[in-house]
């Protein structure tokens, strides 16, 4: 057995000192050869480790060998009995767990107890006046709070630490009045009267001058929520040397904050769960996604593509866990003036006996669909429902297990969050910029995209003017906590880009370009794959 680094000894004798434990050296070594079995989670089995001790009669708080040995055999014993258990419980069907967005939990931020509530009724799909104030209060306070514990942000603890031009701490818009010198304020890009812009908190606005900020990657558009440095001049206007997006929370540290609240709708692991799943997340090398944007049923063409797509698979040796198809499904919008439903029901038949001749791939694979924003459905505001039930009707007689969601939608595998959003988001973001996105640290559109969105913890932070949201379900579109991966199918070029460990890509248009992308979850690895032409 290897000696424990000296990290590992000083981490595990601080943790069993605040259980009230103390270890020997022997007790020691032990510890640290059970935390090896779980390299990627530590600290989960750690506190495993000491939850089961408690739970033990113990002589005496000093603890030896034997006694962590006998927990640790029991722990491991536990980890085997279901590694041999039936093969569903290691099988695709049991480790994927798909999440509509129209069930993911909502909660509200209490300022006061600084805590988080479940929000409990039910939430109506035609909202009030009050739900739209709702809508951006939530999104404001998400990003306060999680802006309040940046070390940067935070007060400090004795005034004399900081001096004021040191000091980041957040001034609320209604208290500049009067102040002087550079302030940091922090609120939502809004424009309450033509062509002036205003920064908008819960206390007040002020107007802005952003003609010569420097500012950090990211679109600024209007909706988004800015962290600004500047000083309120005497006009009333506030002047903005350097404004940027609230800086990101790791998704870890979030997570810590937020024990027992089910945010992402997957449903709430105890620690002994999230530890084995962890596990057998890691055991899983062979499961792979594939993921297709604008599969046109409509087009010969890109029917004929997908049929070698999917010959290909099925020849190797180990098929996909998971096939993700999203829209558009069709090459025309389906709106008003569309008329040929009966067409494209007809169509999905046809796709759906397409996959069941592939045997492998019907007993073995899922199949998940995501409506486009020109596919049939109720309206263009987002949460988009699934698709209609009469147009699948003919393909679910071909695949029974075939899962029609919502767009967005999230997938759960294992412990590992993804959520999936197929919008021609970057087109619309360039276009509402309010300020050309800076070339400093890159000028890659799809990384300024990345940024914007996971920094504002939200999937669309346009104007609901450009992109109408149904405001009581704005909370679907949440990124908080950060999700493992997010797959933003969009028209436009196919990329891939990891920020800050967050997985990102765009498997491209494979109607037009013919490309599509194969993700590995034990590796998060993205293969960006096209056709040749």
């Amino acid at each position: 057995m290897a000696a424990p680094s000296a990290a590992m000894r000083k981490k595990l004798q601080r943790k069993f000192r605040l259980r009230g434990f103390t270890l020997k050296v022997d007790a020691l070594e032990e510890a640290a050869a059970f935390l090896a079995r779980f390299p990627d989670a530590e600290d989960e089995a750690l506190d495993l480790l000491l939850d089961e001790l408690d739970k033990e009669p113990l002589k005496s708080s000093i603890l030896d060998r034997d006694a962590v040995r006998r927990v640790v055999s029991l722990l491991v014993e536990a980890e085997e009995a279901v590694d041999a258990a039936s093969p569903s419980a290691t099988s695709v069907q049991s480790a994927l767990r798909v999440v509509d967005s129209f069930v993911v939990p909502r909660f509200h931020y209490d300022p006061i107890k600084k805590v988080f509530y479940e929000h409990t009724g039910r939430l109506a799909l035609h909202g009030e006046a009050g739900d739209k104030a709702a809508l951006y209060r939530d999104r404001y306070q998400v990003l306060l709070q999680r802006l309040a514990r940046d070390k940067y942000f935070s007060k400090p603890a004795f005034e004399s630490v900081m001096t004021e031009n040191e000091s980041c701490e957040i001034t609320s818009i209604q208290s500049l009045v009067g102040c002087t010198g550079r302030r940091w304020i922090m609120g939502v890009i809004s424009q309450l009267e033509e062509r002036q812009f205003y920064l908008e908190d819960l206390t007040g606005a002020v107007p802005i001058d952003l003609a010569n900020a420097k500012i950090t990657s990211g679109f600024f558009v209007e909706n988004t929520v800015i962290v600004a440095e500047g000083e309120l001049l005497s006009s009333g206007i506030f002047q903005v040397n350097t404004c940027g997006f609230p800086p990101l929370e790791d998704r870890e540290t979030s997570l810590s904050l937020l024990m027992g609240l089910d945010f992402f709708g997957g449903g709430v692991i105890p620690t002994e769960e999230a530890l084995r799943l962890s596990s057998l997340e890691n055991k899983a090398v062979n499961d792979m996604f594939v993921i297709l944007s604008d599969v046109w049923l409509d087009s010969y063409e890109t029917m004929e593509k997908l049929g070698v797509v999917l010959d290909g698979y099925e020849s190797v040796e180990v098929v996909p866990s998971l096939f993700v198809l999203m829209g558009n499904f069709c090459s025309r919008p389906c709106n008003l003036a569309f008329n040929s439903f009966e067409e494209l029901r007809l169509q999905f038949g046809k796709l759906g006996e397409m996959i069941a001749s592939r045997t492998r791939l019907k007993e073995h694979s899922r199949f998940l669909f995501i409506p486009g924003p020109d596919d049939a459905g109720p309206s263009k505001a987002l949460p988009r429902c699934a698709l209609p039930k009469y147009l699948i009707e003919e393909l679910q007689k071909h695949i029974p297990n075939a899962i029609f969601v919502s767009n967005p939608c999230r997938v759960k595998f294992y412990t590992q969050e993804i959520v999936f959003f197929r919008q021609d988001l970057l087109y619309r973001m360039r276009r509402s910029c309010l300020i050309p996105p800076t070339t400093e640290e890159t000028s890659d559109p799809f990384e300024h995209l990345v940024a914007t969105i996971t920094h504002q913890s939200h999937l669309c932070p346009l104007p609901l003017t450009v992109q109408p949201i149904i405001w009581n379900y704005d909370h679907c579109l949440r990124l908080y906590p950060t999700p493992d991966m997010i797959v933003l199918a969009d028209k436009s070029e196919q990329k891939a880009f990891k920020y800050t460990g967050i997985t990102c890509f765009n498997p491209g248009s494979f109607a037009n370009d013919s490309t599509f992308a194969a993700y590995r979850p034990c590796t998060k690895e993205v293969e960006l794959s096209a056709l040749e032409s």
